[in-house]
């Protein structure tokens, strides 16, 4: 899907590692949420309330997802699943677009 309909955007950006992730929220009237972000190149660790798929539009990655000991590359037009109340790390080689579906 390359374009949603019928949503409400937040204005105000999620800004995280001082501007090296950004993000905007997306609601639908299902209740569910998603976010469409960019991540710069570097290093970053989150954590997840909510089970999330990330979509990686473009740009490449690496991904070290909990209970795992080794790092999986993503590149744009591929995904991946992180489980709800968990951490992972990101080592982000180029930009990446992305779009965050938060599952329940």
């Amino acid at each position: 899907m390359s374009e949603f309909k019928g949503v409400t955007v937040i204005k105000k950006a999620n800004i995280y590692f001082d501007g090296g992730v950004t993000s905007r929220t997306i609601l639908f009237g299902d209740g569910s949420k998603k976010t469409l972000g960019i991540m710069l190149p570097g290093e970053y660790e989150f954590g997840t309330g909510d089970r999330e798929l990330m979509e990686i539009l473009s740009g490449e990655l690496e991904v070290l997802l909990p209970g795992k000991d080794e790092w999986k590359r993503v590149a744009g037009g591929e995904s991946f699943e992180v489980p709800g109340n968990a951490k992972f790390r990101l080592k982000v080689k180029s930009i990446a677009d992305y779009c965050c579906s938060f599952l329940r």
